[in-house]
């Protein structure tokens, strides 16, 4: 009998994975809620003007996608997320049972944010979130675009977060105030 291998995504693994899968379903991790709480240096933001990327912070429940990979593909799909997500060593690798659509409760890796990296930004008020995504760019492009194609998948997900959908309105404010 072969190991199941799922991955968890909450962010830009939800709508683009980059890797081949077996299966892909809705799926609720508890215990953890997404938020904009990593100061990013790479993707979305630099060294000298960081940006803000997603990461799961401690508290709640967060609604993300789940992706069963093949064992035989496994290998090379795990190397890809470690590459992916740990540009800066930001995460931490886990291992974390998630209640799947289909009500299975399966067994999934997980990148956790690392509340001791000194990339950990917190729990920022939105108008300090919006200040550092407006005008922040990074090797992935411009952090807005980050935070409206996640409002966008959520939506296509059927998942309404009030909160980004404010966050991104004030960033939106800035940004036009800035031109």
């Amino acid at each position: 009998m072969s190991v199941e291998r799922w991955v968890f995504g909450y962010g830009s693994l939800m709508w683009r994975p980059g890797f081949e899968f077996l299966e892909r379903q809705a799926a609720t991790l508890h215990g953890r809620r997404r938020a904009f709480c990593i100061y990013s240096v790479h993707h979305r933001g630099t060294y000298q003007r960081p940006g803000l990327v997603l990461g799961l912070a401690p508290g709640g429940s967060v609604r993300g996608a789940a992706y069963r990979v093949s064992e035989d593909r496994w290998p090379e799909v795990y190397a890809y997320l470690r590459e992916r997500e740990q540009p800066t060593e930001t995460y931490v690798e886990a291992s974390a049972f998630i209640r799947l659509a289909d009500g299975r409760r399966i067994e999934t890796l997980v990148f956790l944010s690392d509340v001791h990296h000194p990339q950990w930004a917190g729990a920022l008020s939105l108008e300090r979130q919006a200040e550092l995504i407006a005008g922040a760019t990074g090797l992935s492009g411009p952090n807005v675009a980050y935070l409206r194609d996640l409002i966008l998948h959520l939506r296509q997900e059927g998942v309404r977060d009030h909160a980004m959908e404010k966050l991104l309105t004030m960033v939106e404010a800035l940004e036009l105030v800035a031109k």
